[in-house]
């Protein structure tokens, strides 16, 4: 590993990047739930929703409370997405 990501700006990112990739697992697994691709019947199908669902709602929430779900469609997380987006450039702007 490069010294230069051992900084605190590169661990803020890497752990950005986890979220980002959390978020994308989320609303890929909603709509797989939603077409009965995934059964969350399947006791690791339902562990694994039951996570990841506790850890996206609390960030979800205030989203979802200033833009609800239009016809449908919750956007919160591609806010949660593009809100990631910017932070990460931020610290990568940033002199840390």
């Amino acid at each position: 590993m490069i010294a230069n990501e051992m900084t605190f700006g590169g661990i803020l990112i890497e752990m950005l990047n986890i979220a980002r990739w959390i978020v994308i697992i989320q609303f890929l697994m909603s709509w797989l739930i939603q077409f009965d691709v995934l059964n969350t019947r399947q006791p690791i199908v339902a562990q694994v929703w039951t996570i990841i669902n506790r850890i996206t709602t609390p960030i979800y929430a205030p989203i979802r409370r200033i833009i609800p779900p239009i016809a449908g469609m919750d956007f919160s997380p591609i806010i949660v997405i593009f809100g990631i987006r910017a932070l990460q450039i931020l610290v990568i702007n940033s002199s840390f």
